[in-house]
């Protein structure tokens, strides 16, 4: 496998093709954390609105759907691919030690400084899965576009993709 800052200029066309592929897959694995960590940061923040506002805590199964649904996100453009992340992968244990740190399972119970450092906290993991999200797009979109100059030139040809 090439390294990934490398020229893409410098790669064959199946080393371009797997190293696009390779940050395809860590670019899965980052949006499906970067969502998990989201829809916490979400809760968290109903939870805080919650006590500001002076409102009873409620069980209602709708409640949950309610924090969801105010996000109108625009969604991907590109086509869903299978996510497979699993637990034991880097991104997810960060999550998942921060989430067990600060106690997000009983965030409900939390005092209020315990609330903001664990909005904090994850707000922080959010930034930073967007902000290398954001990188791996920006190098996924320099393959892509060699990719794409190369068969423009000649350098390539459809049916080489089904070698």
């Amino acid at each position: 496998m090439s390294d990934a800052s490398a020229d893409p200029t410098s790669l064959s066309l199946g080393e371009l093709r797997a190293l696009r592929a390779q940050l395809q897959q860590e670019e899965d694995v980052v949006s499906f954390v970067r969502r998990i960590a989201q829809g916490r940061l979400d809760i968290v923040r109903e939870e805080r609105v919650r006590r500001e506002s002076g409102l009873h805590a409620t069980a209602e199964p709708g409640a949950l759907a309610a924090v969801f649904g105010q996000q109108q996100g625009a969604g991907s453009v590109r086509p869903p691919r299978d996510t497979d992340v699993s637990a034991d992968h880097p991104r997810v244990v960060e999550l998942t030690e921060i989430c067990d740190r600060l106690h997000f399972a009983d965030f409900a119970d939390l005092d209020a400084g315990e609330l903001t450092a664990l909005e904090s906290a994850l707000s922080g993991f959010e930034s930073a899965q967007s902000a290398d999200r954001r990188e791996l797009f920006a190098r996924i979109d320099v393959l892509s576009r060699e990719l794409v100059d190369r068969y423009k030139s000649g350098g390539a040809t459809v049916d080489s993709l089904l070698d």
